[in-house]
């Protein structure tokens, strides 16, 4: 049976078609296509003759962002293990959960997490071989260097796109997180998703800031170096450094979550000319506050704009918002767009019943790049997948043009009195004030009405907004009822997870503990 949606298919056709054009710049590190593939094929090679690993064992990766870290991706796609990316946010004990949980063998780690391992490696029974990425004095078994320097450039057996590619376990805010499980077939089908939705050429330059071992980085990693010009590489999200490589490196496309954006555009050395070379951004993993989008489309005007909608589970891309889209503006703006080809949305009842166009329910899903299912857990499996849809959890409507639009976390919707109020709505409305950096609203006790809407807002440098004020902007576009109650300010950050969402489930905690519900 002829075989295509499988990550050799365009790798290694890559590899000989482009092997001088410039593929990876990660700090003083540079490399063709041809010497990131050479180091790729050693290192798979080495990985099955050194360290025992085939395409169904598992090794993980704890470290920063590098063109290592990329290279570990391509070796395990294909065929020389099953990664597992794990999240840089995540406790001792929760990282010993992951490793324990999947039967990881081989953990790659850095130095600046290096005292994870001496934490977890006792504990994980699996756990057999720690290999040190970089420089760095700390206990390890073998040097990631010495491991490239023992392996051969062989070409791997090509395998199935049934073939499983990726096993990256979610963030674990609200409970112990859960392995997904992704094929051959819905990883390359997602790069291909992505390549098409963004219009993606070798010609772009592109800057990969967002932390690898999460989904939004995945499309670019799949496409290096097949469908992308030279990736640069920054070890960690920072925003002078970002303004920087977007300067020095001419990059021309970008993935940010909005956090990232207003953090950048909120640096003391910011100024749009700096950002004027990006063609393309792709922006999502959290709802986009209007006030930021306005400032985009305000300070570059030039600057396609597509909104990206998703998940782990999805591989991880569902719906675009187009740059047509944002041109055209106005309710636009608030939609997540309209599913990738070979995607098929629907809005599904309590009891699975689908609902018609225009009606709140839960977002539902099917195609070709979902994931295989949680690792072992049948039953978490069988319920996401109940009726052979993807329950994605989240609430929205369809329009009739088929835009999708989110309206909450079912999780994050706060009753109050009765009534339903969606966060992201009252989120929305809070942050097209200009003194607002960063906002986050929840539901906490109230012996009346059960919950109360609550905000909680950081102010843009210098700011000193009156939170009076701001609940009278808020009132302006929302309800009463939705105008939240109470609002705090805060000047440190919002506490963020590795995906660089609020941490909700830790902001409503000081409020919760104690009550009869509990944290959600």
């Amino acid at each position: 049976m002829m075989k295509e949606l499988v990550f050799a298919r365009t790798f290694l056709p890559a590899m000989e078609r482009d092997a001088e054009r410039d593929c990876v710049a990660c700090g003083s590190y540079r490399a063709s296509v041809g010497e990131h593939g050479d180091r790729v094929l050693r290192l798979a090679d080495a990985m099955r003759s050194q360290l025992g690993l085939d395409k169904t064992r598992r090794y993980a990766v704890l470290a920063a962002n590098s063109h290592m870290y990329l290279e570990l991706y391509h070796a395990g796609l294909l065929g020389a293990g099953l990664m597992n990316p794990l999240n840089l946010r995540l406790a001792p004990a929760e990282v010993a959960y992951i490793l324990d949980d999947s039967e990881t063998e081989v953990l790659f780690v850095d130095a600046a997490f290096a005292h994870v391992v001496e934490h977890v490696r006792a504990e994980v029974a699996s756990l057999r071989t720690v290999v040190a990425i970089g420089p760095g004095d700390f206990p390890h078994d073998v040097r990631y260097d010495d491991l490239l320097a023992a392996g051969e450039p062989r070409v791997p057996a090509e395998g199935d796109e049934s073939d499983a590619a990726i096993l990256m376990y979610t963030g674990g805010t609200t409970g112990l997180p859960k392995g997904v499980l992704t094929s051959q077939r819905a990883e390359v089908l997602n790069a291909y998703h992505a390549a098409m939705s963004f219009a993606l050429s070798p010609e772009d330059r592109c800057l990969l800031q967002t932390p690898m071992f999460h989904a939004a980085a995945i499309g670019i990693v799949m496409a290096t170096p097949a469908g992308l010009g030279c990736t640069t590489i920054l070890p960690f999200f920072e925003p002078g450094a970002v303004l920087a490589a977007i300067e020095e490196h001419a990059i021309t496309f970008t993935v940010m979550v909005p956090t990232m954006i207003a953090l950048t555009m909120a640096h003391e050395s910011y100024e749009p000319a700096r950002m004027a070379g990006l063609t393309k951004l792709a922006y999502g993993a959290s709802p986009m506050p209007l006030g930021l989008l306005q400032r985009i489309q305000k300070d570059l005007p030039d600057l396609d704009l597509y909104q990206a909608y998703g998940m782990t589970e999805a591989a991880a891309v569902l719906t675009v918002l187009s740059p047509a889209d944002h041109e055209r503006g106005g309710d636009l703006l608030r939609s997540a767009g309209r599913p990738v080809h070979g995607v098929v949305l629907s809005i599904q009842g309590p009891d699975g019943e689908v609902l018609p166009r225009g009606t709140e329910g839960e977002v539902c899903a099917m195609g070709g790049n979902f994931m295989e299912g949680y690792w072992n857990k049948p039953d978490a499996t069988a319920e996401a997948f109940a009726g052979g849809w993807y329950h994605t959890g989240d609430m929205g409507l369809l329009s009739e043009t088929g835009h999708l639009y989110l309206v909450d976390r079912v999780k994050d919707m706060i009753v109050t009195g009765g009534e339903n109020v969606y966060s992201i709505e009252v989120e929305n409305a809070i942050a097209t004030h200009p003194d607002v950096l960063q906002v986050a609203v929840i539901g906490i006790p109230h012996d009346t009405w059960g919950e109360q809407v609550h905000a909680i807002v950081v102010p843009q440098p210098g700011a000193e907004p009156d939170t009076a004020e701001l609940m009278r902007h808020a009132r302006t576009t929302i309800a009463g009822y939705k105008v939240p109650k109470s609002m705090e300010l805060r000047s440190e950050p919002l506490p963020m997870s590795g995906a660089m969402k609020p941490l909700k489930r830790e902001l409503r905690k000081p409020y919760w503990e104690g009550s009869d519900r509990g944290v959600n």
